[in-house]
């Protein structure tokens, strides 16, 4: 970089994180944050896609009510497995590789789906899929974190993660339009082939964490250039030394998320993963199903569950700036709110316009919520376990995701109605309310 006469100049030592801190949030933060969420975007659409083409395989394959509740768990678990084991790799290896090898196997994964002849089929596929979701989702959350300044970390990751259910509500979106015209097994064409294209543009803008570098060491002129880049009027001297001011953590990170007085919050934070992901892969993958029965048309069931991630990208938006002000005592309300929604959704099930509102409620406020966890996750731990933290907690929240569709797979089975079942997806809610409230105390 050219220096000019009105350019600062840096030498020394540079504290990274401290350095970030100050800075305002410019283009390159900017552009870090809709790179990563255009990775989320498609691992939104490809996530929630099984969940919307669900009416029309049943109806296609002939299967009975609850008969796929195995398929959208086995994406789940995929899923958990994914962001398990590439959590801690990217905190060894680097969050840009994993990103780039997790949105290649996704794009495969989700591109054979369109040759699926059966539920065993698809339920390989969708284990393969989840992988890739698994492993992009921790690490994009981590990236753009370690970019955002301290004072706006939280609505900068929410504002990213909107990407998720922008392109999960399209994905609905898509599926209603697509379903009639072209068949389920559109959805899922889109779905592999716009990852697969999207790799080269990431391959070239998608930069390395500039905290990781800095702990690596030995990478001095990489750190400089990208500090450069989030500080356009810097340069930086031939003897500067970039630090982050953390300990280097050895052995096996998970061990870290226990230590130090972190164990009593990772356990709470996992319960509130668990609770609310748990509600939120019931509702989003039943939903339509529940509004097909109730007599909606499968394209329309779609729109109207689609609802529920379009209220989750207005609840991104409107909830970062109280998230980075209030913290967990925000997060606690707006789960307490999401339990009165989401029992709200079977109350108004006679109803076409209150259950879209009670809908569209519940994904204000469990999907915005599940984001604002994610959000005050990467906030709390430090750079060296930051992708084992989110990992791992998406990793356990993954099992409550895979338990709920199982419930509600089951509670369809025996013809429970929609009160029952929306009366039970509430106390999950209340459960992550709760875990949210302590954690506020402990602040």
């Amino acid at each position: 970089m050219a220096v000019t006469a009105t350019d600062e100049i840096v030498s020394g030592t540079v504290d990274v994180p401290a350095y970030v801190d100050r800075q305002p949030v410019g283009a390159f933060q900017i552009r870090v944050l809709l790179v990563c969420a255009a990775v989320l975007f498609i691992d939104g659409f490809d996530t929630q896609a099984i969940g919307y083409v669900a009416p029309a395989v049943a109806q296609e394959w002939k299967l009975a009510r609850g008969s796929l509740g195995p398929v959208f768990s086995a994406g789940l678990l995929g899923l958990m497995i994914g962001a398990l084991i590439f959590g801690p790799m990217a905190d060894r290896i680097g969050r840009r590789r994993i990103i780039l090898a997790s949105t290649l196997v996704f794009g495969i994964g989700t591109l054979l789906t369109v040759l699926a002849v059966d539920t065993t089929w698809l339920i390989a596929l969708r284990v393969l899929t989840g992988l890739g979701l698994g492993g992009a989702m921790p690490n994009a959350i981590a990236l753009t974190s370690e970019f955002s300044p301290h004072r706006r970390r939280a609505t900068m990751v929410m504002i990213m993660f909107a990407g998720f259910s922008i392109g999960a509500a399209l994905g609905g979106l898509l599926a209603a339009a697509m379903i009639p015209a072209f068949g389920w097994r559109s959805v899922f064409l889109v779905g592999g082939v716009v990852p697969l294209l999207l790799l080269a543009f990431l391959f070239k803008a998608l930069p390395e964490s500039i905290r990781f570098l800095a702990m690596m060491g030995g990478r001095d002129r990489e750190v400089a250039n990208l500090l450069q880049k989030l500080a356009p009027g810097v340069s930086f001297a031939g003897n500067a030394k970039f630090v982050v001011q953390e300990p280097k953590l050895s052995g096996l990170p998970v061990a870290h998320l226990f230590a130090e007085g972190r164990a009593s919050v990772t356990v709470l934070l996992w319960v509130v993963f668990f609770m609310s992901l748990l509600d939120l892969y019931l509702l989003s993958n039943w939903l339509p199903t529940v509004l097909n029965d109730l007599g909606v048309s499968v394209s329309g069931a779609a729109a109207i569950g689609a609802m529920l991630q379009v209220g989750g990208v207005v609840g991104t938006f409107t909830l970062g700036q109280f998230i980075d002000r209030f913290s967990f005592r925000a997060l606690s309300l707006t789960y307490l709110v999401a339990a009165v929604a989401v029992a709200g959704v079977g109350m108004a099930s006679h109803s076409i316009v209150l259950v879209t509102i009670a809908i569209f409620a519940s994904g204000f406020c469990i999907v915005g919520g599940q984001i604002a966890s994610n959000a005050l996750t990467a906030t709390f731990y430090p750079t060296a376990i930051r992708s084992t933290g989110v990992g791992w907690a998406l990793g356990i929240g993954r099992i409550g995701s895979i338990v709920g569709p199982l419930i509600g797979g089951v509670m369809l089975a025996r013809d429970m109605g929609p009160q029952p079942l929306f009366g039970a997806a509430a106390v999950p809610a209340l459960i992550a309310a709760a875990a949210a409230f302590v954690l506020a105390r402990r602040g």
